[in-house]
């Protein structure tokens, strides 16, 4: 299962384990790392940058050289003041991969790569991967429909034939990738990684509260909703988790009158899950998970 460019050869599956707000902490990311998958998490998820430091510096003294590699995802759009900061505290460390998210900004990716570090930038729409390309970014995760969190809506076969006859670099393909074999067929479509973000939310080393991972297990593919409503860009969130805030999965309000109306947080009481939650019914530990999506890619590929 090779993976180009410096990832080749470090990585048991060709999997990142996705950031997710909230979800992903340093025991999810180093037990990923520890089974062969790139472990991924979002700077925001520690309230402060010293934070960040602190998490860091937990991860990088509990990995070794024989493991995967990790990413800090970075929120690199205007709005995010911690932005500099933050940035400073990942060139310190020389995290190996970062993920840029809201924007790709060329000084950022200089940034990580004078260290040697690589950027995989999110994008859903050709204009974003045209933009993200332009500014030298190594790798365009393809954000899909059905995906989790801020997924776009282009079907991911006919995303992956958008991008990948002009891009070159590392493609992370995003939706509803669940099993090693969704992970076959996303390499067999072009990508050089499958990104998986709401298979690891249901994991015993998740940080999601218990009645998220309770939602994702009795939840199909329609009872996700996309919407703007919660965050203001349109994601996918679990409906019913809508429900219990009082929100009508089947009638989301306008943002200003949710926002203003409902008692809730988002991501923190609103969750997010994408239409991989369909396959998705039990919650084993991180290295069983990795186990089970190696067994099933090797099946997929010997019944091919």
């Amino acid at each position: 299962m090779p993976v180009p460019h410096s990832l080749s050869g470090r990585l048991r599956m060709p999997v990142v384990a996705a950031p997710m707000f909230l979800v992903s902490g340093p025991e999810l990311v180093v037990e990923s790392c520890r089974a062969g998958v790139l472990g991924s998490f979002p700077a925001l998820n520690q309230r402060t940058t010293e934070g960040l430091r602190e998490w860091l510096r937990q991860i990088d003294g509990e990995l070794t050289d024989a493991d995967a590699p990790y990413a800090v995802n970075l929120i690199v759009h205007p709005t995010n003041a911690r932005l500099r900061a933050d940035l400073e505290v990942v060139v310190e460390h020389k995290v190996p991969v970062v993920i840029t998210s809201l924007g790709a900004v060329p000084d950022v990716v200089d940034a990580v790569h004078s260290y040697g570090g690589l950027v995989l930038h999110d994008v859903t729409t050709l204009r974003h991967a045209q933009k993200a390309a332009e500014a030298g970014v190594d790798g365009l995760i393809l954000v899909s429909a059905g995906a989790g969190g801020h997924a776009g809506t282009i079907n991911p076969f006919a995303l992956m034939a958008t991008v990948r006859p002009w891009f070159d670099g590392i493609i992370a393909l995003a939706g509803s990738i669940t099993t090693g074999a969704d992970v076959l067929a996303a390499r067999a479509l072009g990508a050089d990684l499958a990104y998986l973000g709401t298979r690891f939310i249901a994991t015993a080393e998740s940080s999601a509260p218990e009645g998220y991972t309770q939602q994702i297990l009795e939840a199909g593919a329609g009872d996700i909703v996309y919407t703007p409503a919660v965050s203001s860009i349109p994601a996918n969130f679990l409906a019913a988790s809508l429900a219990a805030a009082g929100v009508d999965p089947a009638s989301v309000p306008d943002p200003m009158h949710l926002g203003s109306e409902q008692e809730f947080k988002a991501w923190r009481d609103i969750w997010s899950a994408g239409h991989g939650v369909a396959g998705i019914h039990d919650v084993p530990s991180v290295a069983q998970l990795v186990d089970r999506l190696a067994a099933e890619y090797d099946e997929a590929k010997a019944r091919l």
